[in-house]
């Protein structure tokens, strides 16, 4: 039986003679926990510890750590003391690898058929490296990984990777930020091709490059979001107000926003306009509705809808509003104008507004963040009428978190705690942004941070957290930017804290991290007990709808289950066990993201109940006739070819994809009844 499916279970470690700890970091990352050392795929030993390098099981993978004997039975050769302070790693041979603090070891030299993955930066000597041993595999490293797991060899789960260590589950959910002008000469197909494959299910894609028409960029965003929908992504037009558009901004010099220095707000790459004047709201509003309109969007992303800076006040060459309609409508209940708060010798100052006056500036500050929640409240009551016209269009109002970090109430006008209300009353999602304060700490922010949320509202059910992919300012080590170990465990620990996960931005990724970004994200357990071993069955166990790699026909809970790949099935949120199927589908439904409630195949078709908040896209391996939701005609096959995805209507639906070519199944063992109850998602 095990012969007709191909599984990958999941996988534990065991450690021996060598602190746990760091171990447990680095392999929590992506999803793995500490098991017997009788079973588990990776043993991490001491160079000092006797171990039977001969004897390791097929899967197996055994990690050496340190100088020692063991070191020389896995193919190294150890000479004289080195000091390493900054290494390369062959998986990304341009990163800047500094570690904290000079470590001792002896310079070592790898034998014959072992595959160097990291080297002393001057000396050039091997400090990772392993190889294949017939199915198992060896990994040797210079020192321990460090006392928490990312302080010196940030690709050594990519090296395990090599060495042939499989992850069971990944997740499809991840949302990504996107702007052109850093792809401007990428392929779209290929890109969105990528994009998938690395658990990415949503693009916010920066909608300010579009807001007026152009042949060319129109053309080429229109390519972009064919091939998202094509690869089963959704799009998000992003948008970044009170900044507009280049153009905008050189059309209306009377509508640009002021810094507290009198000067046009052009801070850094954003130009932003006054969105308190309401002749320039109406235009504002006239073009990204129009924006909306011309371009075949799943949603909209409202983001960063407050003031400048992250000095705030202390800076007034960035400090805004300052504009001429905030200012006369602060004069009128405080009897003073805010600007005299930043030109204390003009000698008009009034005694409650002199320097210094924390009380003063208190007022504004206030006043200031009762601006940006209107502001906020007024633009996602566009958004909602612009659902009207759209109903499909999923609406998400980006906001920097300021309960964590409460300095961005004052900095920015930022005050989360009165956006969150009206939000839920519009359904509109919020995705917290982490401050750049916090860039520079480790993964434990995000528990931190949902310990914060759940004051006010189920972070796990509400809100979605945005990790920032950038290079810090910070003194950080060993990378600037995260990524490798680092980045695995900000992006598991802030999916096992909010109910989405959104990268920052999709540019900023490095492609050695890509591969094993939708593992950390996964949630789901996955394991076997010893007859399913023997049988291939899996049990599933997680939050979130994930991917598990399978191959060939599958029953889900002794029921045929059509929505796989060649490499995997999806498997809903729930508690589920994968068996191998005895019924080969005519059609398999090879992508979706909506929320699946029950599926149903039955001979030349497939009937998928699901609940969605945006359209769901649906993906086909095979051509089909008809497409029918809540039994009427959806789409019916004419001249042209068959598509290979379907967008869905939003809501709660039963679609059916009828095969082009009708095929009896294939049989394996024993018939499958029509019950309609094959498979139920809770």
């Amino acid at each position: 039986m095990a012969a007709l499916c191909s599984t990958a279970q999941a996988a534990t470690f065991a450690v021996q003679a060598v602190d746990l700890r760091p171990w447990e970091r680095i392999f929590g990352a992506v999803g793995m926990a500490a098991g017997k050392a009788s079973e588990a795929k990776i043993i991490v030993v001491n160079a000092n510890t006797p171990y039977d390098v001969g004897g390791l099981k097929p899967g197996q993978i055994l990690i050496v750590e340190g100088a020692g004997p063991l070191a020389k039975l896995a193919g190294m050769t150890l000479g004289e003391t080195l000091a390493i302070r900054q290494i390369r790693d062959e998986h990304s041979p341009q990163t800047e690898i500094i570690w904290e603090r000079a470590e001792s070891a002896p310079r070592a030299t790898a034998a014959n058929g072992m595959e160097v993955f990291a080297r002393e930066r001057w000396s050039g000597a091997p400090v990772m490296a392993g190889k294949k041993q017939g199915q198992a595999g060896i990994l040797w490293i210079a020192t321990s990984p460090g006392q928490d797991g990312t302080e010196r060899y940030p690709y050594l789960l990519q090296a395990l990777a090599d060495l042939g260590l499989a992850f069971p589950a990944r997740t499809m959910d991840l949302w990504a930020f996107f702007d052109s002008s850093y792809r401007i000469r990428a392929d779209v197909d290929y890109l969105a091709r990528r994009w998938r494959r690395s658990g990415i299910g949503a693009l916010h894609i920066a909608a300010w490059h579009n807001m007026e028409p152009d042949a060319d960029r129109d053309l080429y965003l229109r390519g972009l979001l064919k091939a998202c929908h094509r690869n089963g992504i959704l799009t998000y037009a992003w948008f970044e107000l009170p900044h507009v558009s280049e153009q905008f901004w050189a059309d209306h010099p009377q509508w640009r926003e002021k810094t507290a220095a009198g000067q046009d707000a052009q801070l850094d790459w954003r130009k932003l306009m006054n969105l308190q004047n309401a002749d320039c709201r109406t235009a504002v509003k006239k073009e990204v509705s129009s924006l909306l309109e011309r371009f075949d969007w799943d949603g909209v992303n409202l983001a960063e809808l407050y003031f400048e800076s992250l000095e705030g006040a202390a800076n007034p060459a960035r400090f805004t509003p300052m504009n001429d309609d905030v200012r006369r409508e602060f004069e009128k209940t405080a009897g003073f104008d805010p600007k005299l708060l930043f030109d204390p010798a003009s000698g008009s100052v009034p005694e409650q507004a002199a320097a210094g006056d924390k009380g003063a500036l208190g007022r504004f500050l206030q006043f200031r963040a009762g601006l940006a929640e209107r502001m906020q409240t007024e633009w996602m009551d566009f958004a909602v009428l612009e659902r009207s016209r759209k109903p499909w269009l999923d609406v998400v109002l980006t906001h920097v978190d300021d309960r964590f970090e409460p300095g961005m109430r004052e900095k920015l006008g930022a005050d989360i705690a009165r956006t969150l209300p009206a939000a839920r009353e519009r359904n509109v999602h919020v995705l917290v942004e982490d401050p750049a304060t916090l860039w520079s700490l480790g993964p434990e922010r995000y528990t931190r941070l949902a310990e914060k949320y759940t004051e006010i509202v189920d972070p796990l059910r509400d809100l979605a957290i945005d990790i920032n992919v950038v290079e810090r300012y910070q003194d950080v080590y060993p990378t600037k930017k995260q990524t490798g170990i680092e980045l695995l465990e900000l992006v598991h620990a802030a999916a096992a804290s909010f109910s989405q996960v959104a990268l920052y931005f999709e540019s900023s990724i490095e492609k050695q991290d890509l591969s094993l970004l939708p593992v950390a994200a996964s949630m789901a357990s996955v394991w076997q007990s010893t007859p399913d071993i023997l049988s291939g069955a899996l049990n599933v166990d997680s939050p979130r709808a994930t991917r598990i790699t399978w191959t060939g026909p599958v029953e889900l809970n002794g029921h045929p289950w059509p929505m796989q790949d060649a490499t995997s099935v999806m498997v809903p949120a729930g508690k589920f066990r994968l068996t191998t199927g005895v019924l080969a589908s005519p059609l398999h439904i090879t992508d979706f993201n909506g929320r699946v409630q029950t599926v149903h195949p039955s001979g030349e078709s497939v009937e998928v109940a699901y609940r969605s908040g945006t359209r769901a896209i649906a993906l086909v391996d095979a051509p089909v006739r008809l497409v029918e939701v809540d039994g009427a005609v959806f789409w019916k096959a004419g001249s042209g070819e068959s598509p290979s995805y379907f967008l869905l209507p939003a809501g709660q639906h039963v679609a059916t994809f009828r095969a082009a070519t009708f095929r009896a199944a294939t049989v394996r063992e024993r018939p499958v009844g029509r019950d309609r109850t094959a498979a139920v998602a809770p």
